[in-house]
């Protein structure tokens, strides 16, 4: 298994990177978008212990060594990594997300990353890299290719040699050090046509806690990479190609047995994503489900004990998976709350308040949200 250390950049080095950095920041305004069909293969805040038990803690409460951001960067992909004042991106989301993926990481007090990683060459994963890169110093720079048709991924590489460095095809077993964490590429263990099988795959290990990015890794790539042996049971799964029925599969996700899993995708978008199909998987291995397009920017940070997620905004569980029938038997039920007393009844409640001063809550959710206590009479 090789090892990769942070090469040591002289001064020379530095400045001739810092002035490629300075120019690359004046062009980069020019970057748009591709077709990725011709890339070439190659607000809310839980606490979640591990392995068990939960509460409620404040979203700004966190305060640890380890962060993993999923930036809300809707129908994409960018996944921003912190450990001990180290960063390292995975993705960039589209062209488009560019100026916000540079903006979230200065608001993140990034200056440098010490790895960028482009899970696969497809526009919605490698777009925002080259705006990255055009801000951010960067020591090493990795894709599953190095070459690919769209300009998307030849300004990616653009803006990679601008820093005097090259995109490296790294290989299965290679570890990296982010800060005292440890990451692991896993895959791809094989060489695929299909552009979204050749993502590279990544366990992050920090003390006790686990995590997998998996890119747009499909069925095929899953099957492959769990009938390699790699170690792939995590508390938190990056779910496969934004929530589509084409990764997720039953054998991948039993292998994983994730506590949690976080979608990227985007409000309404058209393809559906997330699917049915993988929400109910999801389900039925009770899994925790969390995604961007509901909650926003979403926030797993970790003291390598137990780990905090914190979120933009607030979904109930039935609007973040609507295939539990619990969760969607309780989102069908009306509540009636008293504005007075802040108690919230069924409607067949003998104790409901006057009409004046009742208020109407589509979910019991939405009543604890609002800061109701259920009725102990007509609510068991």
């Amino acid at each position: 298994m090789e090892n990769f250390k942070k090469e040591k950049v002289t001064a020379r080095k530095l400045m001739s990177r810092l002035a490629a950095l300075a120019l690359a920041a004046a062009l980069v305004l020019g970057l748009v978008g591709c077709d990725t069909s011709s890339a070439l293969p190659g607000g809310s805040a839980d606490l979640i212990p591990n392995p068990a038990a939960s509460q409620t803690v404040p979203a700004d409460g966190q305060d640890a060594a380890f962060q993993m951001h999923f930036i809300d960067v809707g129908q994409a992909l960018s996944v921003l990594v912190e450990c001990d004042g180290q960063f390292m991106l995975y993705d960039g989301g589209n062209v488009d997300d560019g100026s916000l993926v540079v903006s979230y990481l200065q608001s993140q007090g990034v200056e440098q990353l010490e790895y960028v990683f482009c899970s696969h060459a497809h526009e919605d994963h490698v777009g925002g890299l080259a705006a990255a890169l055009a801000y951010f110093p960067a020591y090493h720079v990795y894709s599953p290719v190095t070459e690919a048709s769209t300009k998307c991924f030849k300004d990616f590489v653009k803006y990679t040699q601008q820093q005097n460095l090259q995109v490296e095809v790294p290989t299965v077993g290679t570890q990296w050090a982010l800060g005292s964490a440890t990451v692991t590429m896993l895959g791809p263990v094989a060489q695929y046509e299909e552009t979204n099988d050749t993502s590279i795959v990544l366990r992050i290990d920090y003390g006790a806690t686990s995590f997998l990015l998996t890119g747009d890794m499909e069925a095929d790539a899953e099957r492959d990479l769990v009938a390699s042996g790699a170690n792939l049971k995590v508390d938190v799964l990056q779910v496969g190609h934004h929530g589509s029925s084409t990764s997720t599969s039953y054998v991948f996700l039993n292998a994983v047995l994730p506590k949690m899993g976080i979608i990227s995708c985007g409000v309404n978008n058209k393809y559906g994503h997330p699917h049915e199909e993988t929400l109910s998987i999801l389900r039925d291995a009770g899994v925790d489900v969390y995604r961007t397009d509901l909650l926003g920017t979403i926030t797993v940070s970790s003291d390598g004990q137990n780990y905090t997620v914190a979120t933009e905004h607030y979904a109930t569980d039935a609007e973040l998976n609507p295939t539990d029938p619990a969760a969607s038997s309780t989102a069908q039920q009306a509540y009636i709350g008293n504005v007075n007393s802040k108690k919230f009844h069924l409607p067949s409640c003998p104790n409901l308040p006057a009409e004046k001063n009742q208020i109407l809550f589509s979910s019991y959710d939405e009543a604890v949200a609002a800061g109701y206590s259920p009725c102990a009479t007509c609510i068991k």
